[in-house]
């Protein structure tokens, strides 16, 4: 394998060094876990069990659990977790229902230690409370959890869901009594190992089985959750009920999520199937990772960071029978592949253009427009020069522009497009051209301002119009007879990106007003056309316009053209709902209703159309005659 870049990182008075490299296995992984000194690694699968030393260029293989000439089923794991307290400590759920405790320090080649043998399907997840060494939790496709005490022979706790299997178990790191399990139906529970009757609260997390869930390293009340509905969402237990404060969307089922130690919103995700790549995301920017690795060639079925204090060493298993070490200086960026730009016509001709905040800026002769509310919601972060990894931001702007409701021909769109030269002459006589093409078809409002001789824009015309747009996002509520509430997401997300995380105290509001020399920032100002009308809160209706029937807002040959107005800039990742209320009358799309139901009829599929038949009532049944309707 091509050697790769070496990384060194110093955690207290020991350091991990390292590079990016793999070892095949003899067969394919289902889980691993790592020991607390972050120097050997267990693999463990259907096929193998084996422990492997961490060093510097290699994986040295240091130990085969799996001994006998006929191993039995309590070797086949489906999960396997190594004690953070005690190094000699490890324990695996098995495929048949058992789960098994392993000493590392007999003096035996069989290192088995003990067997509870108490649930009745599959054990799919085992784990070990953080700082109670003799305390293990399991969860198994029975439905029941179970805690027991390794002193003792049976288990001590048995926690019925009430529900289907349980995926996953995680004791809470900051509770010393809390565990969190997540089921099949989508549900997650927090359970009070002291009450084994009934678990502290419920809540519906994800549409469909609940696969993981983790514990945040710092924030006691975060709780992340991945599920097969391809969604990671982080939640706040803190609340008096689950509050969603994150969600990703990935492209597949979350098979297994952990947060990044030392970066607070930073975790990382690998898929159940069809993906094969491991993700790191910031969770404050959840359309585009922050990181991608893409090394393994078959389903990752176990990612753990490599220390709990460092962040930039990852291990991984996978179906392709190989164990990786992954540093984060080698992980590919998605957002190097991102395309900044882009263009839209909505139905009534409103263009919205996304272009990259660098290339905007980056011409000196042009200043901000007045009004212009992009600079307020964009953040940088105060570089710290001592920072291992380059910072990377990257960010789009948005303009929209809006087309006046009364003008409804986009013909000047088909000649415009026709007759506009865009390369073969020198600049000058492009725009001059351009202009007057524009002129020409009335179409004043697209002349260049200041771009040829005959390139002039009156600015005169027109009211100013307030570029005030609220962007507030409403919360959504998910109620169930038997959970509590879960509050859907209402926190803006921060534009940061990149292998650094950032408290709310090391962000700073751009200052366009006076920008620091180093940091001089300019943007592109808005079209050089006057504002048009105000755009109030929440408008029910145009009715501001419709009283100037006699005095309309555009004057002269305008009046028969459509014009585009300039409505607000502001980052493209912060667009949560519609821009503009709905202008489209009641009755818009009934010929089109009316025109599908028929097709439908004709084509035999009745049930479909007397299905939406049904549904739309009266809002359609005015448009079908009733003999239509009675055959």
């Amino acid at each position: 394998m091509e050697k790769m870049a070496r990384v060194t990182t110093a955690l207290g008075g020991n350091a991990l060094s390292g590079r990016t490299m793999f070892c095949h296995l003899d067969a394919p992984a289902n889980a691993i876990s790592v020991c607390r000194d972050a120097a050997q690694v267990v693999v463990a699968g259907r096929n193998i069990f084996k422990i492997y030393s961490i060093e510097e260029e290699q994986f040295v293989e240091k130990l085969n659990l799996r001994v006998g000439r006929k191993p039995s089923l309590n070797f086949s794991c489906a999960d396997v977790v190594w004690h953070q307290m005690d190094e000699n400590l490890l324990a695996t759920a098995a495929t048949n229902g058992v789960v098994v405790t392993w000493n590392l320090g007999k003096p035996s080649r069989n290192k088995q230690d003990q067997l509870f043998t108490e649930h009745k399907r599959t054990v799919n997840k085992v784990c070990f409370h953080p700082t109670e060494v003799y305390m293990l939790l399991s969860g198994s496709q029975d439905g029941y959890m179970k805690c027991f005490d390794l002193r003792k022979k049976d288990s001590v706790s048995t926690f019925s869901g009430q529900s289907e299997s349980v995926r996953d178990v995680q004791f809470s790191i900051r509770d010393y009594f809390t565990f969190a399990a997540t089921f099949e139906n989508g549900n997650v529970q927090l359970w009070d190992i002291r009450r084994p009757d009934r678990y502290e609260r419920m809540f519906t997390a994800h549409n469909g089985p609940v696969f993981c869930c983790d514990w945040h390293l710092e924030d006691r009340g975060w709780l992340a959750t991945g599920g097969r509905d391809k969604m990671v969402k982080v939640w706040d237990m803190n609340t008096t009920r689950a509050k969603e404060i994150y969600c990703v969307q990935t492209i597949a089922s979350v098979a297994r999520v952990k947060w990044r130690p030392e970066c607070k919103h930073h975790i990382a995700t690998c898929s159940m199937m069809v993906d094969h790549n491991i993700y790191v995301w910031d969770v404050r920017r959840p359309f585009i990772p922050s990181a991608m690795f893409e090394e393994h060639k078959d389903v990752t079925t176990g990612i753990v960071w490599r220390h709990l204090h460092d962040p930039y060493f990852l291990l991984s298993g996978s179906k392709d029978s190989t164990l990786y070490q992954h540093i984060f200086k080698d992980a590919s960026q998605p957002i190097d592949r991102a395309n900044p730009e882009g263009l839209c016509y909505s139905l009534y001709g409103d263009l919205a253009f996304a272009a990259k905040e660098s290339l905007i800026s980056s011409d000196s002769n042009r200043k901000p427009y007045i009004g212009d509310r992009r600079h307020p919601i964009f953040f940088k972060r105060k570089l710290d020069p001592t920072e291992q990894f380059e910072y990377i931001s990257s960010s789009s702007a948005l303009s929209v522009f809006e087309t006046d409701v009364e003008s409804g021909s986009m013909d000047w769109f088909v000649h415009t497009a026709k007759q506009y030269a865009l390369a073969g002459r020198p600049l000058a006589e492009l725009c001059d051209h351009n202009a007057k093409v524009a002129k020409g078809l009335d179409r004043n409002q697209d002349i260049p301002s200041g771009l040829g001789s005959e390139s002039r824009l009156d600015r005169s015309k027109g009211e100013s119009r307030s570029e005030n747009i609220l962007m507030d996002s409403s919360s959504t509520l998910i109620n169930n007879e038997d959970n509590e509430e879960t509050e859907g997401s209402d926190v803006p997300a921060d534009y940061l990106l990149g292998d650094v995380e950032a408290d709310e105290d090391d962000l700073y509001m751009m200052d366009h007003e006076n920008p620091h020399a180093e940091e001089q920032e300019y943007s592109l100002p808005q079209e050089a056309f006057p504002l048009r009308h105000e755009i109030v809160d929440n408008p029910s209706a145009l009715d501001h316009l419709q009283d100037k029937a006699d005095s309309p807002h555009v004057s002269g040959n305008e009046a028969e053209t459509v014009s585009l107005t300039p409505v607000e800039s502001f980052s493209l990742i912060s667009i949560s709902h519609s821009l503009y209320e709905n202008r489209l009358p009641s009755d818009f799309f009934s010929p089109i209703v009316r025109d599908t139901l028929l097709f439908y009829a004709e084509q035999g599929d009745v049930q479909t159309a007397v299905s939406v038949l049904i549904v739309l009532g009266e809002r359609i049944r005015k448009e079908i005659d009733e003999q239509t309707q009675g055959s």
